[in-house]
């Protein structure tokens, strides 16, 4: 089970998420977000970190210029998109993507393509990080196995989600020790209740 630990916004948080056996860290460049943290300020973070860990730069409501520029300065592999307003051209976007689908009823979940690998997050007004959860039924009798759940996931919750196969999952509020700084030993439980899915 691939896991992603996002909202990163300084080194230590990061060194101790790769320490518990995270694949990914996020980093958001969302202004309004309490986890919010200037590109290039990720980007000190990311140059002091390990081989073979992705960096993802997560965006709302942006255009495809400012994504380019923001993945650049801060050193992101992949740009983690919530496009609700369509300023996100992505036919045209030349840096690598997965759109966040903030889910709002199972008809949103069977409409998902078997070819993309999408994230899934609990719809909410201020666009995640409020530990929310997805209706797990939704998910009933589908192939989950391109698909990154995301919404309101902690280490006493993670059993219920043995039998989906779901590709990843991804996590912010879930291992926090308050908004914007992680707790190392939840981050280490978190991870370890997922590698028993």
């Amino acid at each position: 089970m691939k896991v992603k630990i996002c909202g990163i916004t300084n080194l230590e948080d990061a060194q101790d998420a790769i320490n518990a056996g995270a694949d990914a860290l996020g980093f958001v460049f969302y202004p309004k977000s309490p986890r919010f943290i200037e590109p290039f300020a990720a980007r000190k973070i990311v140059e002091k970190l390990p081989p073979f860990v992705m960096t993802v730069g997560l965006f709302v409501n942006e255009d495809n210029s400012f994504i380019k520029q923001a993945c650049n300065n801060a050193k992101m592999q992949l740009a983690q998109i919530i496009d609700d307003d369509n300023y996100t051209d992505f036919n045209s976007l030349d840096v690598r993507y997965i759109k966040v689908l903030r889910a709002q009823s199972k008809e949103d979940i069977d409409n998902i393509s078997a070819d993309d690998f999408v994230l899934v997050d609990a719809f909410v007004e201020s666009f995640g990080g409020e530990g929310k959860r997805v209706a797990l039924e939704w998910f009933d009798k589908k192939n989950n196995t391109n698909i990154i759940l995301a919404g309101g996931l902690n280490e006493n919750n993670l059993q219920e989600l043995k039998g989906f196969k779901f590709y990843g999952l991804d996590v912010s509020s879930g291992v926090e020790a308050s908004k914007g700084k992680k707790d190392k030993q939840k981050m280490i439980n978190f991870i370890n209740a997922a590698n028993e899915i």
